[in-house]
């Protein structure tokens, strides 16, 4: 039985890696769950799984609650999260949580050597030139839970041999806005950026849907990931969200992985370490499929091509485009900017930075932190 550390376990993911390990018990314990302040919703968790260890990251938090009570040895500092991580015991480390601040968790777990399934693309983005060479070295390995990676993943042969790969196809839902042109963008609302058509997710990730951010950081992550040059990787619209991702070898033949949008299916295939789980699914109905592909909205391209230079150069220009998004994001939900402001706060801090080398984890964060107060700049100066 495999001993699980789910961190985000409050979260959206957090939810779908939840029903796959209760369906799938006999293989599975969940040793321990990290979370944010969701103190309720964690009650139920520890109720039901009954953790070892339960991990609160945040520290300013209601100390009469029943939770705390019930486990009077909470963990809340980063050096007990580490000893968390990198107990021997632990065969697998899930890590749900959203933006930069899950990048300590995915070093800790990959510097220990441990299998870590990631939903966390922002670690890989901001940090790839550390944590990928070290998890070489770990022998650390990472498999991704993110639909579109984890569709790559299953696309590619066990035996991965780069050169036979012609390109990777990344399927977009679109968003709300992919009719809508960039003019458009200037009236949309939150309500309007928060209904997307066909995933349920958290805050964040769904106006990186709306914006098609999230298309670039996916584009980034995969470069890393499957160490895959940006130019053969092709983002492509495809509303329907069945198809997650392709793969285009340089035979002709296109190998694509397809399922229902259920962040259940490639949760469930990124635990299968030895083999595939059984999960409850609705089933595509083939008979009444109708798919349908579009290229990228106009005026969204200097997104992507922020992006592929992130990929071209590496170094310190993915955590300032990472940074530079978060702190939009964070803007716009707090309507202090318009929408289609937040295009302008990442270009304008990006171009702001020159492309320096990384060559620690305090490198990162330290230009995690300027990139982050140029933002803030750049949002000051828009009104």
């Amino acid at each position: 039985m495999k001993k699980i550390v789910l961190l985000g376990a409050t979260g959206s993911i957090g939810d779908s890696c939840l029903n796959v390990i209760r369906q799938n018990k006999k293989h599975f314990h969940l040793f321990a769950i990290g979370l944010g302040a969701n103190l309720d919703k964690a009650q139920k968790i520890a109720k039901e799984f009954n953790p070892e260890h339960i991990f609160v990251a945040e520290s300013n938090i209601d100390k009469s609650h029943d939770l705390l009570q019930s486990y009077p040895n909470i963990l809340n500092t980063e050096d007990e999260l580490q000893e968390l991580i990198q107990d021997p015991c632990v065969d697998i480390v899930i890590s749900a949580i959203s933006g930069f601040a899950g990048l300590k968790a995915s070093y800790f777990a990959i510097d220990a050597g441990k299998t870590i399934l990631i939903a966390n693309k922002e670690s890989i983005v901001a940090a790839g030139d550390i944590l990928m060479p070290l998890a070489k070295i770990k022998n650390s390995e990472i498999i991704p839970v993110d639909s579109e990676h984890n569709a790559i993943h299953q696309c590619l042969p066990l035996q991965r041999n780069l050169n036979e790969i012609s390109k990777i196809i990344i399927t977009a839902s679109g968003g709300p806005f992919r009719k809508k042109t960039f003019k458009d963008l200037s009236s949309v609302t939150l309500e309007d950026a928060l209904n997307h058509p066909t995933w349920n997710m958290g805050t964040k990730i769904t106006i990186d849907s709306a914006t098609l951010v999230n298309k670039c950081l996916e584009l980034i992550e995969a470069h890393y990931l499957f160490q895959i040059p940006e130019s053969q990787i092709e983002i492509v619209v495809h509303p329907q969200s069945i198809i997650h991702s392709m793969v285009t070898f340089i035979d002709g033949s296109s190998i694509a992985q397809m399922s229902n949008p259920n962040m259940e299916v490639p949760i469930a295939n990124a635990l299968s370490l030895d083999e595939r789980l059984s999960i409850d699914f609705e089933g595509i109905n083939f008979s009444e499929l109708n798919l349908s592909f579009e290229s990228i909205p106009d005026g969204r391209e200097i997104i992507f091509e922020m992006a592929r230079e992130v990929c071209k150069k590496k170094g310190s220009l993915g955590v300032i485009f990472n940074a530079s998004n978060e702190i939009a994001v964070e803007a716009f939900i707090n309507k202090k900017i318009n929408f289609i402001d937040i295009y302008k706060v990442i270009q304008r801090t990006f171009e702001h930075f020159q492309c320096s080398k990384v060559s620690t984890l305090e490198d990162i964060f330290e230009y995690d932190k300027q990139a982050r107060i140029q933002a803030e700049k750049v949002i000051k100066s828009l009104h």
